[in-house]
């Protein structure tokens, strides 16, 4: 303990305040700490909190929590990108001291002679007061002081002008015996970083051709793909998230449905990338030219759409790195490099990096690599396996980008053991891919989300309910309801969330055996006819675009923090709740994980989670059917998947 007063347990604080926390601009971020002090005297806590330029904002005075927890809490909210610091101060306040004292003693029925000394010190508490406040209410505080110290006066006369100055100077303390605590950091991005709708597609199958067997006729480009994106955005997405869009090795290509052997006409996979034509700086030429890419990215942008790229840092065995660079990889006991493993699976068309080779090479090369595609445009990663590559790289790489463009943001897509998911995040990456996947019941969600919103501080989720590697059993067997229900779950719980192309057409149709599709995308050309699927009701496009214009119409959706969860006495349904502090406005979501049949629940809401009191009614009205209801603590819902597998609700305003 340094200081006069204890102050304990801090928050938000990273790993000890290794790392900063994060937020967003305009994010209502909480901050809390434990301190105490000796005897009945007043203590007095607040933060002190600076923006990225170091100046100071105005310090929040932080108000006690649970009676006798010695717990104090506050919200700050930063309104520019950048690192911002704060830290907690605890201090003697002698305004609350004498006024706690003075209200007991009057009420024990203490008089004029009694108060004498209380009265003298109040004065001189105030005469300290009066120096503090705001110029406007300077002459209040000077007037309170001679009411004291006016012996002509009643003992109410003397003292109520003194006692009336409770609000001001709870704002404007009287501060002696100043502690203050080492300085914390919050990382703040743009508010894309916490809210966003990603759809992931290939360029290259948009506008595409194939014959039978899926040869290759026509190979699509990025004037074919841009017709897509009136689409997307017509669903309401807000990021289009671009695989690998560079030259793809020749040597070892994979072939349809990832065979050893390619056909002479086979496209390989894009995570494969370099060849003779170029790496990771380079755009395959099927698809166009630099500037045909940021023509793309243009139209993109004329549509509400941020444009991400894969950043997948592994090469083709005839990547230019390879010849130029042999220093970059690891080589094996007969002199060949190290293709990637996976045991048993083996990716003989990538070569891993070796970062302990030379490692201020590679990193310096990758940065490099990075700020070419920001000056041309990209101001968003999706970054490919970052768990399997070291992790002070990625601190390194994501901070001195952020140097000098803060903007960046950078997602980490890491199927992997929490403690390296949660790693990344601490470390500077902006959002990750999660488990959402694989929880598949109602207590399984809930469980999960409330594990994520104890990590909010440093790891963002972004929910897929499919990726092209990703085809999980429930929306194989559980029908068009069921990519709905994942739906809902996927963009009513996260801010963030995203599908993988071909989710909107019901496509569920897995390799035998595994968890993905078969004629993967990933390996071959895969042109859709989107308008035939509209024309013939099979499409989940005008759903999908409802969910996010739900979204972008209610601010409470496009926070995490202020996620409540409510009771319901059927284990198939769950009940969830976000509310907006500054709007008021209120969204409540019940949705059922069964996708076969009809089922009913009674709900317990945790009203002031809604800004109610226990005993109010109030009017939902469902956002998808239109439906209205009169709501209370109590309800009785039915969910039919084949109607709706959820109700989205808007609870009204009071009239």
């Amino acid at each position: 303990m340094t200081g006069r007063f204890p102050i304990e347990d801090v928050t938000p604080s990273v790993s000890c305040g290794r790392y900063p926390a994060k937020a967003v601009v305009g994010e209502l971020v909480p901050v809390s700490a434990v301190s105490y002090r000796e005897g009945h005297h007043a203590l007095g806590v607040n933060v002190v909190w600076r923006g990225p330029d170091g100046e100071s904002e105005p310090f929040t005075r932080m108000r006690p929590g649970e009676p006798g927890l010695d717990q104090w809490h506050a919200v700050i909210r930063p309104d520019r990108v950048g690192r911002w610091t704060f830290t907690v101060e605890a201090f003697d306040d002698p305004y609350r001291t004498w006024r706690d004292a003075v209200v007991k003693k009057i009420g024990a029925g203490q008089g004029l002679e009694d108060l004498a000394n209380d009265l003298s010190e109040g004065a001189e508490v105030l005469d300290l007061a009066a120096k503090i406040v705001p110029n406007e209410d300077e002459d209040r505080v000077r007037d309170a002081a001679a009411a004291l110290r006016d012996e002509q006066r009643s003992l109410f006369a003397r003292v109520s002008p003194a006692l009336d100055l409770e609000e001001l100077l709870w704002h404007n303390p009287v501060r002696q015996l100043v502690t203050t605590t080492r300085s914390y950091a919050i990382w703040v991005d743009r508010k894309r970083a916490l809210y966003s709708a990603w759809y992931e597609f290939f360029p290259r199958s948009e506008g595409a051709e194939i014959g039978p067997d899926a040869i290759p006729i026509k190979h699509g480009t990025f004037a074919t793909a841009a017709e897509r994106i009136p689409a997307v955005a017509a669903m309401g997405f807000n990021v289009l998230y671009l695989p690998p869009i560079h030259p793809i090795g020749k040597i070892n290509r994979k072939g349809r449905n990832n065979t050893l052997v390619a056909r002479p006409e086979d496209v390989g996979s894009p995570w494969a990338i370099g060849s003779d034509e170029g790496g990771h700086d380079a755009i395959h030429p099927q698809l166009g030219t630099l500037d045909d890419f940021r023509r793309f990215i243009g139209v993109a942008r004329d549509h509400g759409l941020e444009v991400a790229m894969d950043l997948a840092l592994q090469a083709a065995p005839d990547h230019p790195w390879v010849r130029e660079h042999p220093e970059f990889f690891t080589r094996r006991a007969d002199g060949t490099i190290a293709y990637a493993e996976n045991p048993p699976k083996k990716y003989q068309d990538i070569y891993p990096l070796n970062w302990d080779n030379d490692y201020k090479g590679l990193r310096d090369e990758v940065y490099r690599v990075v700020m070419h595609w920001v000056d041309n445009g990209v101001k968003i990663f999706r970054v490919d396996n970052p768990h399997t590559k070291a992790l002070n790289f990625w601190q390194w790489l994501i901070a001195k980008v952020k140097e000098t463009d803060p903007d960046v943001l950078f997602l980490a897509e890491a199927f992997t053991r929490p403690a390296m998911m949660n790693g990344l995040g601490k470390i500077g990456f902006t959002q990750s891919y999660t488990y959402f996947t694989w929880r598949t019941t109602a207590w399984e969600m809930r469980q999960y989300m409330e594990q994520l919103l104890t990590s909010i501080d440093w790891m963002r989720p972004n929910f897929w309910p499919n990726t092209p590697d990703i085809l999980h059993e429930s929306l194989q067997h559980g029908g068009p309801p069921m990519f709905k229900i994942r739906a809902v779950l996927a963009s009513m719980l996260t801010p963030s969330w995203g599908m993988y192309s071909g989710y909107e057409l019901f496509e569920h149709v897995p390799r035998p055996g595994a968890e993905e599709y078969i004629d993967n995308e990933k390996f071959e050309l895969k042109p859709r006819d989107w308008a035939a699927a509209e024309r013939a009701g099979r499409s989940l496009a005008p759903y999908i675009g409802r969910l996010n214009r739900i979204r972008d119409e209610n601010p409470a959706l496009h926070w995490l923090r202020n996620l409540r969860f409510h009771e319901i006495d059927n284990a198939n349904l769950l009940c969830f709740s976000k509310r907006d502090p500054d709007t008021g406005n209120t969204v409540l979501v019940v949705v059922s994980f069964d996708s076969a049949n009809v089922q009913w629940g009674n709900t317990v809401l945790d009203m002031p989670a809604l800004g109610k009191d226990w005993h109010e009614r109030f009017t939902v009205v469902d956002q998808i059917t239109g439906a209205t209801y009169e709501w209370g603590q109590h309800n009785a819902v039915r969910i039919d998947p084949y109607v709706e597998p959820a109700h989205i609700f808007v609870v009204q305003p009071p009239a």
